[in-house]
């Protein structure tokens, strides 16, 4: 009996396996029929790896989008930069081109030879007033030789290196100028009262046409510190003293003091 048990199975087996043979065999040989198999079983895997690497491929390339987003941000930022830089440069230049030529309209110098110097450092107190600038013994300038800009004179250089120069303003209390006004016949001394009070005058005799708003300029005497000509200053205010024989005068000088940016030294010495 166990035998007959054996040679059924041996017998259902055969006959399974013949089916399977001629139905693979009807669908495309067995190599095809175990790739479709294959395919069936690895389909479901298939599908899930590609759902999974489609948004991430396009979070990489979104993520390479960006950086160039960002990149070409950066370049038009600094492009942007670079305009504004040269707008603002050119707004300087422009401010600086008028700052230079209204402070250097001069011509009150006639044809006495300038040189033309920028202040580099301020250095006024109530009593003393200096400016430094940018030209010096190597461009030609000597001290004593006067300093103007538009208005009239500002001061006198008082020392210099190769490069630069010191330039005492008139307003400083040890600023002495010969000075004349009308008709040149007659001569004032006027003094530096420091920074805060302007300029000066005293004895000026009654019998001087002088009132507010007359001008005072240089008077150019022989042996003096300036050529004739240069404005200095006019008057803002006579004084009479009772009993007095001659006037005080309060000036108010005709260059801004306050606001040298620019200013050009005469290259004059009391000798020429």
């Amino acid at each position: 009996m166990a035998t007959d048990r054996t040679r059924r199975r041996t017998w259902t087996i055969g006959a399974s396996v013949s089916v399977i043979l001629v139905v693979l065999y009807l669908s495309g040989g067995v190599v095809s029929g175990l790739r479709s198999a294959a395919n069936f079983v690895t389909s479901p895997f298939t599908w899930s790896v590609n759902e999974i690497a489609r948004p991430i491929g396009h979070m990489f390339a979104g993520a390479i989008n960006y950086s160039d987003v960002v990149g070409q941000n950066q370049k038009l930022r600094y492009e942007l930069g670079r305009a504004e830089l040269r707008a603002n440069q050119q707004t300087a230049l422009t401010r600086q081109l008028s700052e230079l030529t209204t402070q250097l309209n001069v011509p009150f110098v006639g044809n006495l030879p300038t040189v033309a110097a920028q202040v580099s450092a301020v250095s006024p107190t109530n009593f003393a007033a200096t400016v430094d600038i940018s030209k010096g013994r190597d461009d030609g300038i000597l001290v004593g030789m006067p300093v103007v800009a538009d208005g009239g004179l500002v001061g006198v250089v008082t020392a210099t290196t190769p490069g630069g120069a010191t330039v005492r303003l008139i307003s400083d209390v040890k600023s002495l100028i010969g000075v004349t006004f009308g008709d040149g016949k007659t001569s004032l001394v006027v003094s530096g009262q420091g920074v805060n009070d302007g300029l000066g005058a005293t004895s000026v005799p009654l019998t001087s046409a002088i009132r507010t708003g007359t001008v005072l300029s240089t008077n150019g005497l022989d042996g003096g510190l300036f050529p004739p000509g240069l404005p200095v200053a006019s008057v803002s205010k006579v004084s009479l003293t009772p009993g007095a024989a001659t006037y005080n005068l309060s000036l108010q000088p005709l260059a801004d003091l306050r606001n040298l940016l620019y200013l050009d030294v005469v290259l004059w010495e009391p000798s020429t």
